[in-house]
C-alpha cells in the first residue's frame, strides 16, 4: 500500500511473515477490518492508515535498535509531567518578561503592548480550560502570540492528559528564534534542579538542525534520536517538516506521525500555508482533532476563513480572543500610506532620507537593484537579505540588524518577502512593495513592534518597474478590491473576513467536481488519490499516462515547497575547510552521505534550474552527489549568490 507490491522479494516476505504470524491470513484474506469511527469520511480512514504504519514504523525501529545495540527500550523522554512543565513555565515565564522589560527601559524604549500581551495570555489560558477541538487565535504583531500559544499549549495538555505540544511555523529563522525561547522557558538547568527530571524537554527539528554536531554535546545523543520519532514532551519544527512528513509515503518521515495522536498542534502564521494544498490540510486536521484526540490551535494576525472552504465548512472553530476587533484597534502602532506608482530610483532617494528603514520588495532582483542603488550612498549601514544567501549568512545578517537596532544605529534593511513573519526585528518605517494583504499586514508588524510613543509608518508602494512572484496576481487583484486608498485598511478585521472567501473563490479551490480527475485543481487532486489509497500519487504525483508510463508529475503531488530548484553550497568562506569535508564524505562514503547532507544544508542555496541552465552559471556548478552541486563562482559578501554578475 504504501509501496509498489507485486515483487518477488514482497510474495516471499509475506510468506515468512504469515508463517511466523498465523492471524496475519485471516486479514490478508479476509475483509479489510476498519474502526467503525474512521468508514464515514474517507479522509480520516487514509489518515487512520497513516497513523497505525507510523506506530508499526517506530516500535520496529525502537526493537531492531534495541536488539542490535543492547540498548534497554526506547529514549526516555525525561521524568517531567506536563504539569511540571505548565508550573515551570509560567515561574520562567515571568523572570524572561522582566528581563525584557529591564532590557527595554534602559534603551528608554518602554513597550505600550504590554498591556495587550497580558490580555491575549490572560485569554489563551481561559481557553485551554475548554475541551480538545480546533481553536483559533486571532491576534496582531507583535502581542505576543508565540508565548500566548504556548501557554495554551502546555496549559491544555496538563489539563487534558494530553501527551506532547508540537509548534509549527513557516520559516526555519521563526522556528530557531523560538525554540531559543522555549528552551530557555523548558528546560531544566543546573540552578533550578527540582523540576521533575534532568532530561531535555525541548525538540528543534527542521533542516538547518545539524544533528550530527548536536551529537557532540551533552544532550545531543536525546536531540538526535528524539527527532527520529518525536519522543519529547515539547516539538519545535516547520510546517513543511510536519505536513510532508504527513502526506509522504518512506518510512523514516512516516515514522513521527502517530506523535500527533493525543497532543497539542499549535499551527502559527497560518496564513502561509499553500493556497493550493488548503483542501487536504485542513481535511487531516479536522480529522486529527475529531478522531485521534488532537487539540489544534491556529495563529495569525491575518487569520484566515477556512470555514469557507469544504472540509471546515460545518466546523465549529471558536476564537480564543473574547473581541479580536477591540484588540486590534487597541494594538495599531502604525499608519497605513499608499504611494503609486513610483520608480525604484525614486523609492531609493526617499529611503536615504531615513535614519532607519525596512524596505520589502517581491523579487530578488528587486531587492539586488535597490540594494545596489544604496549601498555607499546612506547615512549608515545597508543590509540585504534573500534567499540567494545560505541559511548561515542569513542568519548573521539577521544578528547584525538586530544589534544595529537595539544600538540605535542608522541602518537601512532591503529584504525579500523572508522577514515578514515572525522575525522580532522593529523599525520605525517599513516600505513594502504591493503585495496580498496579508503579506502587507506581516511586513507592518516590523513597523513600531513595541508600540512607542510615536506611531509607525508603512509605505505601501505599488512600484512602476518591479517584479512580483507568478502566483500573486489573484490575490493582488483581490486585495485591491477591498483595500487601498479610500478603501479598509489592511489591518480591518472586517475586511480580511471577506478577502479569504473572495480570494479562494477566485483560486478555484473548492471547484465544482468533474468527470476526468486528471483535471482537478491541486488540492482535489490530492483529496481524489488520498479516497483511492493510491498514496504513491499523494507523495510523488499522479502518472503522467497511466497505464504506459512509470514517470510522476510531482507538480500535483502534496508538496509544500513547489520549487523547481537545484540544491547548490556554497564553499567559501571562513568554514570553508568544513564544508569541503562534508561535500566529500556526501561524495565518496556512502555511510556518511545522509549525514554529511543534511550538514550541508546550512550552506545551501536553492538556485531556480532555468537560472542554473544558463551557460555562465551552469559552468560554475560542481556535481556532488544526486541533485546537489558546489558553487565555484563568486559569492557576494551582501548578496550571496548573484547570478548576474557571471559573464
Amino acid at each position: 500500500m504504501l509501496r509498489q507490491p507485486g515483487g518477488v522479494d514482497d510474495d516471499e516476505a509475506v510468506r515468512r511473515f504469515v508463517e511466523a504470524v498465523p492471524q496475519a491470513r485471516a486479514v490478508l484474506k479476509g475483509p479489510l477490518t476498519l474502526p467503525e469511527a474512521w468508514r464515514g469520511r474517507l479522509g480520516v480512514r487514509e489518515l487512520g492508515v497513516r497513523l497505525t504504519y507510523s506506530a508499526l514504523v517506530d516500535a520496529d525501529f525502537l526493537d531492531t535498535a534495541t536488539h542490535f545495540l543492547r540498548r534497554p527500550g526506547p529514549v526516555s523522554t525525561g521524568g517531567a509531567t506536563m504539569a511540571q512543565l505548565r508550573d515551570r513555565f509560567e515561574r520562567r515565564r515571568v523572570e524572561y518578561l522582566d528581563e525584557r522589560r529591564a532590557k527595554a527601559g534602559k534603551r528608554g524604549r518602554a513597550s505600550s503592548m504590554e498591556g495587550v500581551r497580558e490580555e491575549l495570555y490572560a485569554a489563551a489560558l481561559t481557553a485551554a480550560l475548554r475541551k480538545p477541538g480546533v481553536y483559533r487565535m486571532s491576534a496582531p504583531t507583535g502581542s505576543g502570540k508565540t508565548i500566548a500559544g504556548a501557554g495554551f499549549g502546555l496549559h491544555h495538555a496538563a489539563e487534558h492528559g494530553k501527551s506532547r505540544v508540537i509548534v509549527a511555523v513557516p520559516y526555519t529563522s521563526i522556528t530557531e528564534q523560538n525554540a531559543d525561547v522555549f528552551r530557555r522557558l523548558l528546560d531544566p538547568r543546573p540552578d533550578d534542579p527540582d523540576e521533575g527530571g534532568d532530561a531535555p524537554v525541548v525538540l528543534e527539528h527542521h533542516s538547518n538542525v545539524d544533528l550530527d554536531a548536536a551529537s557532540q554535546r551533552a544532550e545531543g545523543r536525546w536531540q538526535r534520536l528524539a527527532a527520529e520519532n518525536w519522543n519529547a514532551p515539547f516539538v519545535v519544527t516547520t510546517t513543511v517538516q510536519l505536513l510532508d512528513s504527513l502526506f509522504a509515503r518512506t518510512p523514516s518521515r512516516m515514522r513521527k506521525l502517530h506523535r500527533l495522536a493525543g497532543a497539542v498542534l499549535i499551527l502559527d502564521e497560518v496564513q502561509a500555508l499553500p493556497k493550493p494544498l488548503l483542501l487536504p490540510i485542513l481535511d487531516a486536521l479536522r480529522a486529527l482533532s475529531e478522531h485521534f484526540g488532537t487539540t489544534v490551535l491556529l495563529t495569525s494576525a491575518t487569520q484566515p476563513v477556512f470555514e469557507s472552504l469544504s472540509p471546515w465548512r460545518d466546523l465549529d472553530v471558536p476564537e480564543i480572543v473574547p473581541d479580536p476587533v477591540r484588540m486590534a484597534d487597541r494594538a495599531r502602532r502604525v499608519d497605513f500610506r499608499w504611494w503609486e506608482r513610483p520608480t525604484l530610483a525614486e523609492l531609493a532617494e526617499q529611503v536615504r532620507q531615513r535614519r532607519q528603514a525596512l524596505v520589502v520588495l517581491n523579487t530578488i532582483d528587486d531587492a539586488r537593484r535597490l540594494f545596489t542603488m544604496l549601498d555607499g550612498r546612506t547615512e549608515g549601514r545597508v543590509v540585504h537579505l534573500s534567499t540567494r544567501m545560505h541559511p548561515n549568512h542569513r542568519r548573521t545578517a539577521l544578528n547584525t540588524v538586530g544589534k544595529a537596532l537595539g544600538d540605535g544605529e542608522p541602518l537601512v534593511v532591503v529584504s525579500t518577502q523572508l522577514i515578514e513573519a515572525g522575525v522580532d526585528l522593529d523599525f520605525p518605517v517599513v516600505y513594502r512593495a504591493m503585495a496580498p494583504v496579508d503579506s502587507l499586514l506581516q511586513a507592518a508588524g516590523r513597523a513600531n513592534r513595541e508600540g512607542g510613543d510615536t506611531c509607525g509608518e508603512v509605505v505601501v508602494v505599488d512600484l512602476a518597474d518591479g517584479g512580483r512572484p507568478g502566483d500573486y496576481g489573484p490575490a493582488i487583484a483581490v486585495s485591491r478590491y477591498y483595500f487601498g486608498p479610500d478603501k479598509a485598511q489592511p489591518d480591518e478585521l472586517a475586511a480580511l473576513a471577506r478577502y479569504y472567501p473572495h480570494l479562494y473563490k477566485t483560486l478555484e479551490l473548492d471547484a465544482p467536481p468533474v468527470t476526468d480527475h486528471r483535471k482537478l485543481p491541486r488540492g482535489q487532486l490530492v483529496q481524489h488519490h488520498r479516497h483511492k489509497w493510491d498514496f504513491p500519487a499523494v507523495a510523488n504525483g499522479p502518472l503522467v499516462s497511466p497505464g504506459t508510463s512509470v514517470h510522476r508529475d510531482p507538480k500535483r503531488a502534496f508538496r509544500m515547497i513547489d520549487q523547481d530548484a537545484l540544491p547548490v553550497v556554497i564553499s567559501t568562506g571562513p568554514d570553508h575547510d568544513r564544508i569541503v569535508r562534508l561535500i566529500k564524505q556526501a561524495r565518496d562514503i556512502p555511510q556518511a552521505r545522509f549525514a554529511a547532507l543534511r550538514a550541508l544544508q546550512r550552506w545551501t542555496v536553492m538556485l531556480p534550474r532555468n537560472i542554473a541552465g544558463a551557460d555562465p552559471v551552469r559552468a560554475r556548478l560542481r556535481p556532488v552527489v544526486g541533485d546537489l552541486h558546489e558553487w565555484t563562482g563568486p559569492y557576494h559578501d551582501d548578496l550571496g549568490l548573484d547570478e548576474s554578475t557571471i559573464d
